[in-house]
Formats: C-alpha cells, sequence, structure tokens
C-alpha cells in the first residue's frame, strides 16, 4: 500500500479534550526547530516558566512544563512525593480519581481511599475523618476539575485540611488551568498538574507542572530514588533550573514549547480573571440554551465547572448516534459519558479557544436538528435564540 499525505478534517472541538488550538499557536509550532540548548531557546524556557507560574499564581521555582501529556503530569507528582509503604488518601468523585489510586498502588504505596458519588465535590467532612483515622498519612490526593463529571472540588478547603494533618497536597488541574479560578500559593497546593490541550488553548503533549518549597524539601529527603529516571524532578532541573548553565537531560519537544509559549503569551495579554470570567460567562450561554431545550445537568449549580459540561440524555435517545451525527454532518466534536455515566450524559466541553459564542451557537443549533430529526422529546427552536440574550 502506497501512503500519502494526511490532511485531517476542520472540526470544532467541543468535547473534554482536547480543545480547539488558537491559530496563533498553530502558526508557532511552524517556526524554524533549534537546539533543545541553543541560548534562544534556553531564554525561551525561562519564559514559559515565568508565564506558567503566572497562569497558576505561584512564585514556586519548580513550575515547568513535563514533557509528556497530563498523565506524565500525574505521574511526576506521585513518584516524586511517595515512596514505598506511604500511605495516601485518595480522593475518589469521578474517573481520574482512580487514576490517582492507580498511581499511589503502583509505587508500593497504600490508598486510602474517600469517596463521593460521581457529579458531586469531594466532601471536606469526609476527607477530615479519614485524615483523623490516618494519623500517619503522608499526603492527600484529590482532583480540582473532574473531567468525568464537570463537577469542581474546593480546593482551598481540601488543601487547608491537609497542612491541618501535616500532610501535603497533590491536585489535578488538567481542566481548570486557565478556565477557572486556581491559585497554588494562596490555597497552599504543594504539587498540582495539568495538560495544555484544554484551557490553555494548546496543542496535547505536555503538562504544566509546579512544587512548593514544602514539596521539595520531601523529594530531598527521599530514602529511595525516584520510581522513574526520566520524571525525576532532581534530574530535570538541571535541564530547566534557574542557572544559565544548563544540563542535558533529555530532547524537549522544541516545537511544542514555541506552542505553549505563545497560547502563554495570549493569556497574559488576555489577563488571567479575563479569561476565567469568559469561561464563566460563555457557560451561563450554554446553559441557557441547554435548558431552553428541556435538557438539564447532572452537576448541582454552585459545583459546576463552566468549562465542562455533563449534560443528561433525553429519554429514548441514542446517544452515540447523535455524536456521530454531530460529527459527520456538522464536523462537531461532544464527548461522551465515562464510567458509571457512560450512556447517560454528553460531555460538552467550552474549554480555551473553544469557549466562544460562534461554537455556543453551533452546538446548540446542531443538537436541535440533530434531536429533532430523531424525535426526541425537546423544546425545539428556542436554544439560539435563549442562548444570545446572555451573550456579550
Amino acid at each position: 500500500m502506497r501512503f500519502t499525505s494526511f490532511n485531517p478534517p476542520v472540526r470544532t472541538l467541543m468535547g473534554p479534550g482536547p480543545s480547539d488550538v488558537h491559530p496563533r499557536v498553530t502558526s508557532a509550532m511552524a517556526r524554524p526547530t533549534i537546539g533543545h540548548l541553543d541560548p534562544a531557546f534556553v531564554s525561551m524556557m525561562d519564559e514559559v516558566k515565568a508565564m506558567l507560574q503566572y497562569a497558576f499564581q505561584t512564585k514556586n521555582e519548580l513550575t515547568i512544563p513535563v514533557s509528556a501529556p497530563g498523565s506524565a503530569g500525574m505521574e511526576t507528582c506521585f513518584v516524586n512525593l511517595i515512596e514505598a509503604g506511604d500511605k495516601v488518601i485518595v480522593c475518589q468523585n469521578g474517573v481520574f480519581g482512580g487514576r490517582m489510586k492507580e498511581n499511589v498502588e503502583r509505587a508500593g504505596a497504600i490508598a486510602v481511599m474517600v469517596e463521593d458519588d460521581w457529579g458531586k465535590p469531594v466532601d471536606p467532612d469526609k476527607l477530615e475523618d479519614a485524615l483523623k483515622a490516618n494519623p500517619d498519612a503522608k499526603i492527600v490526593a484529590f482532583v480540582h476539575a473532574e473531567t468525568s463529571t464537570g463537577a469542581q472540588s474546593d480546593a482551598k478547603t481540601l488543601c487547608a485540611l491537609a497542612r491541618k494533618y501535616d500532610c501535603l497536597s497533590i491536585v489535578d488541574a488538567v481542566t481548570s488551568l486557565g478556565g477557572t479560578e486556581l491559585r497554588v500559593d494562596d490555597w497552599g497546593i504543594d504539587a498540582i498538574y495539568s495538560g495544555t490541550q484544554k484551557c490553555l488553548s494548546c496543542t496535547p503533549g505536555l503538562s504544566p507542572v509546579s512544587f512548593s518549597e514544602r514539596a521539595l524539601e520531601a523529594i530531598k529527603n527521599r530514602k529511595q530514588k525516584v520510581q522513574s529516571w526520566f520524571l525525576d524532578t532532581n534530574l530535570v532541573m538541571g535541564y530547566w533550573g534557574g542557572s544559565s548553565k544548563r544540563a542535558y537531560h533529555h530532547t524537549a519537544p522544541v516545537n511544542s514549547l514555541y506552542a505553549l509559549h505563545e497560547s502563554l503569551v495570549m493569556l497574559q495579554n488576555e489577563g488571567l480573571e479575563n479569561a476565567w470570567q469568559r469561561h464563566a460567562d460563555n457557560h451561563l450561554a450554554l446553559r441557557a440554551g441547554i435548558e431552553a431545550m428541556g435538557l438539564s445537568f447532572i452537576v448541582d449549580e454552585p459545583y459546576r465547572l463552566p468549562q465542562l459540561n455533563s449534560v443528561t440524555i433525553p429519554e429514548g435517545v441514542d446517544e452515540a448516534a447523535v455524536r456521530s451525527t454531530l460529527l459527520n454532518r456538522f464536523n462537531l466534536e461532544i464527548g461522551a459519558g465515562l464510567g458509571s455515566l457512560a450512556g447517560k450524559v454528553w460531555r460538552i466541553g467550552l474549554m480555551g479557544q473553544s469557549s466562544r459564542a460562534e461554537n455556543i451557537l453551533l452546538c446548540l443549533g446542531a443538537l436541535d436538528v440533530v434531536l429533532s430529526d430523531m424525535g426526541a422529546d425537546i423544546n425545539s427552536g428556542v436554544a439560539l435564540q435563549t442562548a444570545q440574550k446572555l451573550m456579550k
């Protein structure tokens, strides 16, 4: 078989990620590749670190993008802070809390689970009960923005509880960074990881992480080597450290880092709080249209992520057929439910470059057409007008 160049279809990405990539970011990736130790590239690395500190709202020196997707950022936090035999309290209210548990166990540590219903936030009272019952716990881990459900937990309160009981905190911010309020230093977060493909309007493949001084102290005082050579922050910081002389660790994804740099410049120009507000405002417009159509959300309003919306599927509707029709007829991607929510919800993303008025109108209009054609019990023809009333 003879292969030819791959030219993907043009899609509008409104699922749980990746989200639409801004043209400025894709353009940045096409710039000339230079060496990963080139002085010009090293200078750009310092700018990436500074802009990530702004995005995370932290002064942590160890704030860098891991050269791999968000799952590697997760592993970076866990393998550096956990040693065999440690006890870690893991809060689970969706799929990604379960992945935290996997990381704990694969590191040879003990996971104490604090479980909440999917679609609900982590319950601080349950966490405090677990901390009281396990005074030897070393770490508290939880997901700030649970991508599988669209629920947001109170990171500030949960991290305060971790500190109260002398535990470090590990926080998953894959879906929250750049899209909803997140303040690493003010909230006392010790280790945090995210991804570039969601609210940062960037391509997949990098994972911003940040470690507090408390976390770094714990890493320095480990009794065992970090389980992963590639993700060992002691080694990585030889390359990403503050001095002008950098030690070779790995060949960084040069052009992907151009893309991240550009996306962070855009975030800086928009203003972080303005970005949070844009995501919130666009959620309200989408919500108005969805509810006018007669559909609903599974997450209660106070805990609902503006950038990831879990919408209930009407009775008798083939949800996979809807997603397939949206993709093939409208070039629009929305996400399916995961785990216990599979077949019960669609996940509609409003993240980064995807969080735009035109995307909301496309999504609502296309859903209205497809569901009406299938004979679903919805209020047809009202969603667009209702949403437009809230658009700025």
